[in-house]
């Protein structure tokens, strides 16, 4: 039985909902729908202009109506008074295809048919910075390895602290926080669940983390690369195959030396295969390929990808394989939409797998300090530009992600690309002003 919101309501003593949906840029839109009026709007579904967001929409659309999740409901633990839920956007009597949740939720249905659910655990990683955006938030964050620095970790303390706790009554189970690579970067961990539950969580983790550092004054970035010379905010994902009633991970295989499946080499294969055009979605901003193939930063090390291979408990690579039964795909970065990070990744792997793709043999070398070495490995594209173009050009990926989808997706993000292109930068005055 749903849900009832006005129950859920009357019990947890909630005065308003935001009704929520992500956009196609990852943008999070919301109405705030009081107590009062949320029994109608729950049957009814929360008014939107899709014009008014980023999705493939003209203002001659009809009303598109965002229809809650009531099961996916959580209770803002900072502001108890209100709730977040997120919701599917429909149009016309139908789910919207280009909208990111439906395109996840349509590629766990078609893998649930094959008895696979998708589970993934996520890194986000974020730098607490000035209100003005201008320098992180902490001065005295200075130290060339400042990763796992206890007392610049305790100097954020209260912000960390607060953020953990709400997570703990959520029941998100973190399991652990800490300073990382950069100067003022931070990052926190939780528990692991299908994939729909850790991309609403991702959503909501963003929003929450905004909000905390906000309140102390502070302002939160998930931006990729917000320092030239400091490491940039990834967002790993961990990821294993499992039965629907989580009986077996169809990922393991004890036989094996590193522990995995055949399954989940040609997961892995199907990752490699369509990693440029999987970029797109992974990597979805300007900004985000000054992350990857980066010049070394001033900790020594930029800890993400700059080739398409895989190996072991290795972090040079783009997949690495942390323990028996799992892997990691190191790719992604803080910008990436959380429902389409885990689309992006079930529609590659899953493609991989119906086309048994062999991923090649595993490279156990530091891909930072033997390039020359990668010389027959894949690159990853150089460029916002490079990638939009892999991925009009994969089709198999575009059909497993829908077509509708694909489509309003390169529009709107070609449409970005020319927006920067066309942006006067002083490097240019700098470079050809005397020309």
């Amino acid at each position: 039985m749903a849900t009832s919101l006005a129950d859920f309501a009357k019990k947890k003593k909630v005065d308003f909902f935001l009704f929520n949906f992500t956009d196609l840029f990852g943008n999070q839109r919301a109405k705030l729908v009081p107590t009062s009026a949320v029994a109608g709007m729950q049957k009814s579904g929360a008014g939107f202009a899709g014009f008014a967001a980023w999705l493939d929409m003209t203002p001659a659309h009809p009303d598109m109506f965002v229809m809650p999740d009531a099961a996916s409901i959580i209770q803002l633990p900072w502001k108890p008074e209100l709730a977040w839920v997120p919701g599917n956007l429909w149009m016309d009597g139908a789910p919207v295809a280009q909208a990111p949740r439906n395109v996840l939720l349509s590629l766990m249905a078609d893998a649930a048919i094959d008895n696979q659910v998708l589970m993934a655990g996520v890194e986000p990683e974020f730098h607490l910075i000035d209100a003005e955006g201008t320098d992180i938030s902490d001065p005295r964050d200075t130290q060339e390895k400042p990763c796992y620095d206890q007392s610049a970790l305790m100097r954020r303390y209260e912000v960390i602290a607060e953020i953990c706790r709400h997570m703990e009554t959520l029941g998100w189970g973190p399991y652990q926080n800490d300073h990382e690579d950069a100067n003022g970067q931070f990052e926190i961990n939780w528990e692991y669940s299908d994939v729909l539950t850790t991309a609403d969580r991702l959503a909501f983790f963003k929003f929450m983390v905004k909000e905390i550092a906000g309140k102390h004054g502070f302002r939160a970035t998930f931006m990729p690369k917000p320092f030239a010379h400091l490491t940039g905010n990834g967002c790993h994902a961990h990821l294993s195959l499992w039965t629907k009633t989580k009986r077996k991970n169809h990922f393991a295989d004890a036989n094996d030396e590193m522990g995995l499946s055949e399954t989940c080499y040609h997961f892995i294969g199907g990752l490699m295969n369509h990693a440029e055009a999987m970029c797109a979605l992974t990597n979805p901003t300007v900004n985000s390929y000054k992350r990857i193939n980066a010049p070394t930063t001033s900790s020594g090390a930029t800890w993400s990808p700059n080739s398409i291979t895989y190996g072991g408990n290795n972090r040079t690579h783009m997949i690495r394989i942390p323990d028996k039964g799992r892997i990691e795909l190191r790719l992604a970065d803080g910008s990436a939409n959380p429902y389409l990070l885990m689309a992006g990744i079930l529609a590659a792997g899953r493609l991989g797998m119906a086309g048994k793709i062999n991923p090649g043999k595993r490279m156990d070398i530091d891909a930072y300090a033997e390039p020359e070495k990668l010389n027959k490995a894949g690159k990853l594209p150089l460029n916002l530009l490079d990638a939009l173009r892999a991925l009009e050009m994969d089709r198999t990926y575009n059909a497993a992600l829908g077509h509708e989808f694909s489509s309003a997706y390169l529009k709107l993000r070609y449409k970005n690309w020319n927006s920067y292109a066309q942006h006067l930068t002083e490097w240019e005055r700098e470079q050809t002003l005397d020309c």
